[in-house]
Order: structure tokens, then sequence, then C-alpha cells
């Protein structure tokens, strides 16, 4: 199934981040979406970094917005694929992240929170 419009569904899960609207952000994924993040991984003891189920994301998200009351996200850039989009954005620190989505029936159905990782230097 092809995705959502992506500039649109971009800059809706845009201002329901920047706006801390969790059932807002939530209501674009399944109730069985399955999210992946190295994040969660710190955050939600137990999970390894994968999340199965919208309560499970609520929780997660939840916990990130009381520790980071200042989040903020900014769109750079949004990729299109047959049942899959990309959200590439700047967070409040100025961080590099990716969101990869992927859709069924007009929702997020499996979602993957990547971050830029630095080269290593060169050693001497």
């Amino acid at each position: 199934m092809p995705v959502p419009d992506p500039h649109a569904f971009a800059a809706t899960w845009l201002a329901a981040w920047n706006a801390h609207d969790l059932e807002a952000v939530l209501d674009h994924f399944a109730d069985d979406v399955v999210f992946t993040s190295p994040l969660a991984a710190r955050l939600v003891p137990g999970s390894a970094g994968v999340l199965r189920g919208k309560d499970a994301l609520r929780g997660y998200w939840t916990e990130g917005l009381r520790r980071l009351p200042d989040l903020r996200f900014s769109v750079e850039r949004v990729h299109a694929g047959v049942d899959v989009l990309v959200i590439g954005y700047r967070n409040q620190s100025g961080g590099l992240v990716d969101e990869v989505l992927r859709f069924a029936d007009g929702l997020v159905i499996e979602g993957h929170g990547t971050y830029l990782v630095e080269p290593a230097t060169a050693q001497s």
C-alpha cells in the first residue's frame, strides 16, 4: 500500500511532536505497532529497545517528554518508498535523527528511531 502524502504526514507529525501532543502523534500508529529505538533501550528497562503496541509506545514517549521538557524537532528531509516514509530531523540539541516508518492501511505498523553515528577518528 502506498504511503500517505509524505510532506503532509511529516507536517502533521512535526506539529504534534512540537506541541507535545502524544495522542495526536499516536493517532498515526496501529494498536499493534512495533517500534525500535536505542533510546528506548535506555529509558524502558527490559525492552532491549523494542516496544510492542501503542500502549508501550505511549509509555516510552511519556517518559521521554518528562525527561526532555524542551523537546523540539525540525524536519530537514522526507523520503518515500513503497510503504515506507523516512523523516529526517534535528532534535532540540541539534542531533540528527531519522524515523523510518512502515505503513499498512494508512497507519504506521513498524517504526525505527535511528541516530547519526559519527565516523571513528583515525588513530595515529
